[in-house]
């Protein structure tokens, strides 16, 4: 049986993402969305997602490129003088690493996203970060022990298999997987270790941005058995701080497109978020959201 979860990634970061995300639920595939609690546009993702219960949400850790929830001055080490986060990772990573005080800081922040993820009222479907920042090994034992105490049970680590993508455009470059592969594999790992959840495929790490209806075709078509995560970043369209070059219209229509949604419909196929994969003698409904089954008590909380 092939098991897949699709998520949209940025959850909060402008209208026109949470435009994308309740209607990529409502009229598409998409299943889980994850929420970046300091956004600008979070509040509104929050009010929208409890309309939609059958939308399953996890935390969107911020680390990098973004708003702490904590006071700037209380993670002086993490940001800038604009009182941002930084965005030289190989720099902070190297600071995480061997400075007591930018651990403090880091785990106290992880703390405030999750307890800031907690006063929402919304049921914490996973974890992951932006940017992947949990990859590196500090930032992702405290993303566990710290989760744990907040009742996270699922965490993407991206292992991304390079000759699946080839498949679909044979002159895909690997370099990406085999840099972050020791990486993820080790969150995985520990992940599994501590009881979580770990898809054991994750997709749209190589085309980030770029998941459009092709691509994501070829991914359902040559989907592997065991449990699968693809993730985008669906938009409306453009909107401040995005990134740039990212075509998130055109990932939101693959989102929505018939035949896509048509493809999720065969048998053997089963869509959920990842609460819907914790029990192995659990089957989630149906196949897409949108479709009646949605409202069958596996999909609510």
């Amino acid at each position: 049986m092939k098991r897949l979860i699709v998520t949209a990634d940025d959850f909060g970061a402008a209208p026109e993402v949470n435009d994308a995300v309740i209607a990529a639920h409502r009229d598409g595939i998409l299943t889980t969305a994850s929420l970046m609690v300091s956004a600008p546009a979070a509040a509104d993702a929050v009010a929208r997602a409890r309309l939609m219960p059958s939308l399953r949400v996890g935390l969107h850790l911020v680390l990098v490129e973004g708003r702490p929830v904590l006071p700037a001055s209380a993670v002086s080490e993490l940001s800038g003088p604009d009182g941002r986060f930084r965005t030289d990772l190989a720099t902070l990573g190297a600071a995480i690493a061997f400075r007591a005080r930018a651990r403090r800081q880091l785990a106290a922040e992880i703390s405030a996203q999750f307890e800031a993820f907690r006063a929402t009222g919304l049921a914490l479907d996973h974890c992951n970060a932006h940017q992947h920042f949990h990859l590196h090994p500090v930032v992702g034992a405290l993303l566990l022990d710290i989760g744990r105490r907040f009742g996270l049970r699922a965490v993407r680590a991206p292992l991304e298999p390079a000759r699946l993508l080839r498949r679909i455009e044979p002159h895909t470059s690997s370099a990406a997987a085999l840099l972050t592969a020791p990486f993820a594999q080790l969150l995985r790992r520990r992940s599994r270790a501590a009881g979580m959840l770990c898809p054991d495929h994750v997709f749209g790490l190589r085309w980030s941005g770029a998941l459009h209806r092709d691509r994501l075709d070829g991914l359902l078509r040559a989907l592997p058995d065991g449990l699968n995560e693809i993730y985008l970043h669906p938009a409306t369209g453009p909107y401040p701080d995005g990134a740039p070059g990212y075509r998130y219209r055109d990932e939101f229509q693959a989102l929505i497109d018939p035949e896509i949604v048509a493809r999720c419909r065969a048998p053997g196929l089963r869509l959920g978020g990842f609460g819907d994969f914790l029990d192995a003698r659990a089957e989630p409904a149906l196949t897409t959201p949108g479709s009646p089954a949605v409202e069958t008590s596996q999909w609510r909380r």
